[in-house]
């Protein structure tokens, strides 16, 4: 009789709990009463907590009633929180939505999209160009040594056109390579003639305004073969100058030196702003000089194997920053590298 009585007393005790929390639930207007209700009823000094966690002390045959119900209520509630929380939720959600008073039929904000660097725009452009002459596209390292970027092109220790470069060295023999020029001595080290090559990459000299900066990017052309004559290269250049500028554009060649060919020549182009009448861009000229080349001198031959009896060849390089400035009309070629996104916008 008296495991019955308090077997009745809980079970009354709980159920009243449950009752006071339905009239309660309905009443709570916001997330905080939502909150408190939920400490309140099922919380760690709850009614319905403490009689799971004192079942262990109840009789053995009231534990099942006990446990059985006092999860039911428990759950119950639960489920009542729950779905008072998400209600409003929705409320609160709907009063922020008119607060704000969103027009859904105004045009969305444009997200900027990203794009190719102009240099690399442009040594895309050489590079299709050349490739279209058959061309192979050659590559080397940044990091050289001594013997690649000067003795081997004709420019050892004590040559006088080393006083024309300003170099980062690292150690004495390894230095930031100054010229794309190298590429072409490792490539003829491990290939035969026929070579037909460009060599895109960065290069390095101590050189700082508005025409110069400290890394800048090259494009290198070497050509080896039989009966190569500097008709080949003018054609070469000819054709990938008005590829690039337009055909209307005057090509002239200049005499002129470089340590690794013979004849040299440095290459100009028709000024675009005066149409080669001569004006302040040009200097007054009518000209722009756009890169240098020649007739590879026969002495690098003996560095890589080749027979200078049955082979020649010439050589070109150019300025990237260089190109892209006269295409485009760029006055300083500190632009390319310093991220403006007004000025990259443009292109």
């Amino acid at each position: 009789m008296e495991t019955n009585k308090e077997l009745e007393d809980l079970q009354k005790k709980l159920s009243s709990e449950l009752e006071g929390f339905k009239a309660e639930i309905v009443k709570a207007l916001t997330l905080d009463e939502v909150q408190k209700l939920k400490t309140r009823y099922i919380g760690p000094k709850s009614l319905v907590v403490n009689a799971l966690g004192n079942i262990g002390n109840l009789p053995v045959e009231l534990r099942p009633h006990i446990g059985k119900e006092a999860n039911i209520i428990k759950k119950t509630i639960e489920s009542g929180l729950e779905e008072k929380e998400k209600q409003l939720k929705s409320v609160q959600f709907d009063r922020d939505l008119r607060k704000e008073k969103m027009d859904l039929s105004l045009p969305g904000r444009q997200i900027a999209s990203g794009g190719k660097n102009i240099i690399s725009q442009v040594i895309d452009e050489i590079e299709a160009i050349f490739v279209g002459m058959g061309f192979d596209i050659a590559e080397g390292p940044e990091v050289e040594t001594d013997y690649y970027n000067f003795e081997a092109l004709n420019t050892p220790a004590d040559h006088p056109a080393r006083s024309l470069h300003d170099t980062f060295f690292i150690s004495d023999d390894v230095l930031l390579r100054t010229h794309t020029s190298p590429v072409q001595i490792r490539y003829m080290e491990k290939n035969k003639p026929p070579v037909y090559i460009i060599v895109p990459g960065k290069v390095y000299r101590k050189d700082y305004d508005i025409s110069h900066t400290p890394m800048f990017t090259q494009i290198e052309g070497l050509v080896i073969d039989k009966n190569i004559s500097f008709g080949n290269l003018k054609w070469t250049l000819e054709t990938f100058i008005h590829e690039v500028f337009g055909k209307d554009r005057k090509v002239r060649f200049r005499p002129h030196y470089f340590p690794f060919t013979e004849p040299s020549a440095e290459v100009d182009v028709s000024c675009n702003i005066c149409n080669g009448k001569g004006c302040r861009v040009c200097s007054g000229s009518g000209w722009l000089e756009i890169l240098g080349a020649g007739m590879v001198d026969p002495n690098l031959y003996t560095y890589v194997g080749y027979n200078a009896q049955e082979v020649n060849g010439f050589a070109f390089g150019m300025g990237i920053e260089r190109i892209c400035m006269l295409k485009y009309g760029i006055n300083d070629i500190r632009l390319f590298y310093e991220n403006d996104i007004r000025f990259l916008e443009q292109f």
